[in-house]
C-alpha cells in the first residue's frame, strides 16, 4: 500500500484529491496540509510514501524551501524528530501548471522526483503516484521540453552543486546518464548498449551517487547542466 500525503492551500482541491486517490486499492492518503510548514510536520509524523504537493502555495520561492525540506530533511531541525531526518524521505510529485517551467525547474533541482500537470486526468495521477513511489521519475513530455528549454537558459548562471564533476563518471557511465536524459527506460538502455537490465540498475546508482542526487530526475538536470547533453536548437 502507497501512503501519500495530500498539499495544497485549496480545501475543496485537498477533498478532489483525497476522492480520486482513496478509492485506489493499493493508494491510501494518510493525511493532508495545507502550507509548507504544516506538510513538512505531517511527513514527519505521519511517514509517507509520497507527497503530492499543489504549485504555488504560498508563492514560489516558499514552494521550493518545501520541497527541499521534504527532499532532503535537515538532522536536528526544531520541527522534525532527528529520527526522522536520519530514516525517512518521502517521494515528491509536484502538480503544476504548464507555464510554471521555471518552478518546475527550482523543484526539480531542489529534490522534487517528479511533475504532473494539474489538469491531469484521474488514472495519470494514480499512476504517477505509483511510480514515484518505485523510485522513479515522471514529467509529462509537455514539460519535458520546457525544461530543457530552461536549463539551455540558466546553465550558465546556475553553477553546478559541489562534488558535481562530470569528470567523475566513467565512460560507460557518461554513456548510461546520456540514455537516461534522452528519456530511454532501463530495459531500452540495456538493450542498445548490450548490457544486462541490472547493469543498468547499478550504473544508474552510481551516477547518482557520484553527482550527488537523488532520483533520475535530478540526473537529467545535471546532463544538461553540465554540457554533456546538449537540447536541439
Amino acid at each position: 500500500m502507497v501512503s501519500v500525503l495530500v498539499v495544497n492551500d485549496q480545501s475543496l482541491q485537498r477533498l478532489a484529491l483525497r476522492m480520486l486517490l482513496d478509492p485506489e486499492p493499493d493508494l491510501s492518503v494518510v493525511g493532508e496540509a495545507s502550507s509548507g510548514p504544516e506538510a513538512v510536520r505531517a511527513s514527519a509524523a505521519l511517514r509517507p510514501d509520497v507527497v503530492l504537493m499543489g504549485s504555488q502555495l504560498s508563492g514560489t520561492d516558499d514552494d521550493i524551501v518545501t520541497v527541499r525540506r521534504l527532499a532532503r530533511p535537515r538532522r536536528g531541525h526544531r520541527h522534525l524528530e532527528p529520527a526522522d531526518a536520519d530514516t525517512h524521505t518521502p517521494r515528491v510529485l509536484v502538480l503544476a501548471r504548464a507555464d510554471h517551467e521555471g518552478y518546475a525547474y527550482a523543484a526539480l533541482r531542489a529534490g522534487a522526483d517528479g511533475f504532473l500537470l494539474e489538469d491531469a486526468a484521474p488514472d495519470e495521477l494514480a499512476s504517477a503516484v505509483r511510480i514515484v513511489a518505485a523510485g522513479d521519475a515522471v514529467i509529462t513530455p509537455d514539460l519535458t521540453r520546457a525544461l530543457i528549454d530552461t536549463v539551455r537558459e540558466q546553465r550558465i548562471s546556475r553553477p553546478l552543486p559541489r562534488g558535481s564533476d562530470l569528470a567523475a563518471l566513467t565512460g560507460r557511465e557518461r554513456d548510461v546518464l546520456t540514455a537516461v536524459a534522452s528519456g530511454w527506460s532501463n530495459a531500452e538502455i540495456a538493450e542498445r548498449l548490450s548490457i544486462a537490465p541490472t547493469t543498468v540498475k547499478t550504473h544508474v546508482s552510481n551516477i547518482l551517487a557520484k553527482i550527488g542526487a537523488r532520483a533520475r530526475v535530478q540526473a537529467v538536470t545535471f546532463a544538461y547542466e553540465s554540457g554533456l547533453v546538449r537540447p536541439a536548437a
